[in-house]
């Protein structure tokens, strides 16, 4: 009897791995920085989402990058029976420093195919002052 418990919970559960609720939450958000002629470039992968599921905003220096989307799939017998009903909720969201001087007008961003690209300029480094001593007379 034993040896047919390890068959009948893979036969179950098999499918529940490939759904995207599973495979999609450890990939969310992979991303590449680069540098180029003084601005960063940020390549962020978002499959399965649409520019409408992704919202950006500024807010103290911080760039913050939000990804939500809601799904449900149905699917039915030939009598009209559910088999089977799914419902997916997920959101991620990364936030990167972006520094107090970058304005919301310096940023771009455009999504492609599930590509959210995004470029703002290099936050120039501020010269630290050297120490001067004052000579006491």
């Amino acid at each position: 009897m034993m040896r047919f418990l390890p068959d009948v919970f893979t036969d179950t559960f098999e499918d529940m791995w490939k759904d995207p609720f599973f495979t999609k939450s450890n990939s969310c958000m992979k991303t590449d920085v680069r540098e180029l002629d003084g601005n960063y470039l940020l390549d962020m992968e978002l499959p399965g989402y649409k520019k409408e599921d992704i919202h950006l905003d500024l807010k103290d220096g911080y760039l913050n990058i939000t990804a939500a989307k809601n799904s449900s799939n149905e699917e039915k017998d030939d009598k009209g029976n559910i088999i089977r009903q799914e419902r997916y909720s997920g959101s991620c969201a990364r936030s990167f420093y972006v520094g107090n001087a970058i304005r919301e007008e310096d940023i771009r961003a455009s999504f492609d195919n599930g590509e959210l690209k995004i470029t703002f300029p290099k936050e120039e480094s501020r010269k630290v002052e050297e120490k001067r001593f004052i000579p006491i007379e």
